[in-house]
């Protein structure tokens, strides 16, 4: 694969990257792969998660890790920030590709970071041969392009409904699987410790040095790492996490700005202003007036 400095970064694949996506659900067919010749170049994304439900043909999946091949009826999934592409047999794969932000994600667990926790330990074995559950998948993928086609009143909620169905089945399918593939990038350790401490503290933490003294390395070595195997920085990571939360309580709450301002601990409401243009390009007020994005 091609090294991570070299990998593009797209929204959806050959659109932009969006710094400030957020509370994005999206499905469509392998539209994508068809316009490019059924090969989907190696890239990351910067903030969505993705499943794809290959119903039909078949191909190879590349990965960090190797390339893996997979027949249909099967599963892909994908986390966030992982480099990865496709080679699909021509004009025989159909399938599906779900395509989700990281604040959705969160909402699917039962705790907080839980649902992405899982979705990146079950995606480094990415490969989920879906057998007699593939139907009921389909069905649930059928489902969400309908709403989002449509929009009908009570849409959001509808597709929201539909891709926790989906990760579920998926899920179940995941940990059914026997357990004989090397651990992916995503399982790394390191990583995976920071999300858990960035998880717990990053309310009232945003120094990389804490989370550094906690993970007995140098800040410049933990974002040389983290970069290494997610492709952003580990300050990245915490100010994405702080961005998510604010997004969520801005979209989904009344709370004053100036208190959720507070509650994240900014000194005073023109630093957690400036904090959240300089990540999203826009205002807190701007963000809410727009109705979340």
């Amino acid at each position: 694969m091609t090294p991570d400095a070299d990998l593009p970064v797209f929204h959806l694949y050959g659109e932009p990257p969006k710094e400030h996506a957020f509370d994005v659900v999206h499905v469509e067919t392998l539209v994508r792969a068809a316009r490019h010749g059924w090969t989907i170049a190696p890239h990351r994304h910067r903030d969505l998660f993705q499943i794809l439900v290959i119903g039909r043909g078949g191909g190879e999946m590349l990965t960090e890790s190797g390339t893996l091949p997979f027949t249909a009826p099967v599963a892909l999934l994908v986390p966030a920030t992982v480099a990865h592409g496709f080679r699909f047999r021509r004009n025989e794969t159909e399938g599906w590709v779900v395509s989700f932000t990281a604040d959705v994600a969160q909402r699917l667990g039962d705790r907080a970071g839980e649902a992405i926790t899982r979705f990146r330990a079950l995606a480094a074995d990415p490969v989920v041969p879906l057998g007699d559950d593939h139907a009921r998948l389909d069905g649930l993928c059928c489902a969400l392009a309908d709403e989002q086609v449509f929009a009908r009143e009570g849409h959001r909620l509808a597709m929201r409904g539909c891709l926790a169905l989906l990760a579920v089945g998926v899920a179940r399918r995941a940990l059914a699987r026997p357990h004989d593939r090397a651990a992916g990038p995503e399982s790394d350790p390191v990583v995976e410790a920071l999300r858990r401490l960035i998880e717990q503290h990053f309310r009232v933490e945003r120094q990389l040095g804490f989370y550094a003294d906690r993970l007995s390395m140098t800040p410049g070595r933990l974002n040389e790492h983290v970069k290494r195997i997610t492709g952003v920085t580990a300050g990245h990571l915490i100010r994405q996490r702080v961005v998510t939360e604010a997004k969520r309580k801005l979209a989904f709450t009344a709370q004053p700005i100036h208190e959720i301002g507070q509650e994240l601990t900014f000194p005073d409401p023109s630093h957690f202003t400036r904090f959240f243009r300089r990540q999203t390009g826009t205002t807190p007020h701007e963000f809410r007036e727009q109705g979340g994005g």
